[in-house]
């Protein structure tokens, strides 16, 4: 199994003069941490006018950073938005970022889910599938070190070489969003690797795993020609101490992480408050303050606690043959400091255990792949909340899914 972490580049309100700036410089630091401890991936989001749960428009800024202060841990554009941006431009930034690191970059694709990113890029919210679909279709060859045209119902663009060409071939690693849990069947289809941000129980991903590798051995159909990217990641509330009652104590960010994702995601209407009108921390102060079992709750189905309690929980995860654990640790006013630490502790007391049995987990892949190892058709319906213990989190005030 291996382990990577998330950022989001959560800040909630109040904002001082140098919160952002602050925030900025202590995420660099945990990766530089991260690198060093021996993390395996560092995931990174685009999100466009999502005040206080995503201030990270620019990840190619942030990570060709990271790129320069990092040696090892691969550095994952989780994801980039194909649905507002132009695909010659991600061409771009991604070889650029690639030549930077040294080939280390993961290439996440997705769409936006919400009508307050799509509307200023002029992209209705109906439209966002098949406006994705096309943007993979364009942008994929344009790696390829050939002069390229296409000619699309969303997208046209005359013959042009696009520079540079990145540095791993035939294209970095690709994968992408399933911030619903029904598209880790579609990411298993396409062939691409499957970034699931959502909260999941271990039951649940072993229901979800079956689904992925049999859809991609038994059902692919690739949208152009690309290099496959069999693997499954799952994201998990993170935060390791000396006890688990220390942990708990500070999780606090963790379940605004998911009280915001919830907040934002219970209108079928797509559409958020007028900007700058609610104070989403104070918001999540009151209905924490009025639901404390299922805080409690949520903080018991992470991967919170001593390292022998998370120890535990990752058995059974490894178990579902899960390719990734992505750990979110920077979420809602969590401390520079306890998340250094987290990262420290778990580094050195649980990680290299299953680091160890990567292996064997890769021995099982090759047989899945081969088809010398047949998995169950499973049935996922009964594991498809997005939300898990924060199921009943806010009341419906007009808002939409923050992925």
């Amino acid at each position: 199994m291996k382990f990577g972490i998330f950022y989001e580049l959560q800040i909630p309100r109040p904002w001082e003069a140098h919160t952002e700036y602050m925030l900025h410089q202590n995420a660099l630091s945990q990766l530089e941490l991260a690198d060093q401890l021996g993390y395996d991936y560092a995931w990174e989001v685009e999100h466009h006018f999502l005040e206080e749960y995503s201030h990270s428009p620019a990840p190619e800024v942030f990570l060709g950073a990271a790129s320069q202060r990092t040696k090892n841990i691969r550095l994952g554009h989780g994801i980039i938005q194909l649905t507002t941006n132009h695909p010659a431009r991600v061409a771009e930034r991604v070889a650029t970022l690639d030549l930077l690191s040294n080939g280390r970059v993961e290439f996440g694709m997705g769409e936006s889910a919400s009508n307050t990113e799509l509307d200023p890029f002029g992209v209705r919210f109906e439209d966002k599938r098949e406006i994705w679909e096309e943007m993979v279709q364009a942008v994929i060859p344009m790696f390829s070190g050939e002069p390229v045209e296409f000619n699309g119902k969303h997208f046209s663009m005359p013959r042009r070489l696009v520079v540079p060409r990145p540095l791993q071939r035939p294209h970095p690693p690709l994968w992408v969003a399933c911030s619903q849990l029904d598209t880790i069947e579609m990411a298993g289809r396409r062939g691409l690797g499957a970034l699931g941000f959502q909260f999941v129980s271990a039951d649940a991903a072993h229901a979800w795993v079956a689904a992925y590798y049999n859809s991609i051995t038994k059902r692919l159909d690739k949208l152009c020609d690309y290099q496959i990217n069999p693997n499954l990641a799952l994201v998990s509330y993170f935060m390791c101490a000396k006890t688990d009652e220390e942990a708990r104590e500070r999780a606090e960010g963790l379940t605004f992480f998911q009280f915001a994702l919830q907040f934002y995601g219970q209108s079928k209407t797509r559409e958020r408050p007028p900007a700058a009108s609610v104070n989403l921390w104070d918001e999540f102060v009151k209905w924490k303050s009025a639901n404390p079992e299922i805080v409690e709750g949520a903080l018991r189905g992470g991967l919170v606690g001593s390292p022998e309690t998370i120890r535990k929980k990752l058995r059974r995860w490894q178990s579902s043959h899960i390719d990734q654990v992505i750990l979110l640790n920077q979420a809602g006013k969590n401390s520079h400091e306890h998340i250094c630490e987290s990262l420290e502790l778990f580094a050195k007391e649980v990680m290299p255990e299953f680091h160890a049995e990567e292996a064997a987990h890769q021995n099982w892949k090759r047989q899945v792949m081969a088809g010398e190892i047949q998995l169950e058709e499973r049935d996922t319906s009964a594991h498809k909340d997005r939300f898990g213990h924060l199921a009943k989190v806010a009341p419906n005030k007009g808002n939409v899914a923050a992925e």
